[in-house]
């Protein structure tokens, strides 16, 4: 078995292959996608982060290709038509950054109902004044999260640790651990005028893209607060400006936005109540391991027809 994996990674990836499958050929490319030698007979390809030119470039040479994996979880940018248009098993590294980005909202949260942009400017204005403060609590809001996958379900389980409601939706409705209520695709809309705080954690597909937009947002109370992990590009973006200077929503935490890095000039910098950063959300000194690890079993399934983990329809993009 030949497998195409990146040299950037040689160091780490090594002690993994060698466990898993000691007998394979390893051709490394490069930084720019370059392999070091032939990879017409390889079936195994590691993605690492290269545009997708060079995934296309890649992907065509290689006729013998039978399992691709992504070390993203959304692979919007992977499944293009060199990979749709071929019988390739593609995976995904969702649940790698699960931990990160639930926190992260729980941070944005946080932030929200216990003013964290004003006591910084108190702060920094060497001002007391504990009086004026209106805080608030996590504890008995409502958390709807749109989109119920591994970070979906982290984020649950640490809302309920707040003492929060969770609501959430998923394209098929099972229970899930730490939610009350789990509706199906787009019956999240009917739960909108009950949620104190509504997070985006679905996957950009044509079915997601620009789904939450003025009538959504309508729907939404005025002390409601929207916190988007997921993709900008899921989320009318005029349309939440506007409701977020006219106050039609209490405010939004943004991770994630359509166009990135965020231009200059975007209204987004200097809205009052929007806690703008730099898509950093899934940061965390553990996501390279925890994403060869998953590599690594899905190699050792691979090699034995077992089944694999995080298996992409392409048909549904995620």
């Amino acid at each position: 078995m030949k497998l195409v994996l990146p040299g950037l990674l040689r160091d780490e990836l090594m002690p993994r292959i060698m466990a898993v499958a000691p007998e394979a050929t390893i051709v490394w490319f490069d930084q720019n996608g370059e392999p070091e030698a032939p990879i017409t007979d390889a079936e195994v390809l590691l993605r690492w982060f290269f545009s997708n030119e060079q995934l296309a470039r890649l992907v065509r040479q290689m006729p013998s290709l039978r399992w691709l994996h992504i070390p993203r979880a959304g692979v919007e940018g992977s499944l293009i038509p060199e990979v749709i248009e071929r019988d390739i098993i593609v995976t995904n590294s969702a649940g790698v950054h699960a931990i990160p980005i639930s926190e992260f909202v729980m941070f944005f949260a946080l932030s929200h109902v216990k003013q964290a942009r004003y006591l910084h400017q108190l702060q920094a204005a060497h001002q007391w004044r504990e009086a004026n403060l209106q805080l608030q609590e996590l504890a008995g809001t409502t958390m709807l999260i749109i989109g119920l996958g591994h970070i979906g379900q982290a984020i649950a389980e640490r809302a309920s640790a707040f003492g929060m409601r969770v609501w959430g939706s998923r394209r098929t409705p099972r229970p899930v651990a730490g939610v009350e209520r789990v509706v199906g695709e787009g019956e999240w809309r009917s739960l909108l005028p009950a949620a104190d705080f509504v997070v985006i954690a679905a996957p950009l597909t044509p079915a997601t893209r620009g789904m939450f937009g003025r009538a959504e947002l309508a729907l939404m109370k005025p002390d409601a607060y929207l916190i988007n992990i997921a993709r900008g590009e899921i989320v009318d973006e005029v349309a939440l400006i506007e409701a977020l200077r006219t106050r039609r929503i209490a405010g939004a935490g943004l991770d994630v936005f359509a166009q990135e890095p965020l231009p200059p000039d975007s209204p987004f910098w200097t809205l009052p109540n929007v806690f703008v950063t730099p898509h950093i959300s899934w940061s965390s000194p553990h996501i390279r391991t925890r994403t060869l690890d998953l590599f690594a079993a899905n190699l050792r399934a691979f090699i034995y027809q077992q089944p694999l983990q995080n298996v992409v329809d392409k048909r549904a993009g995620y």
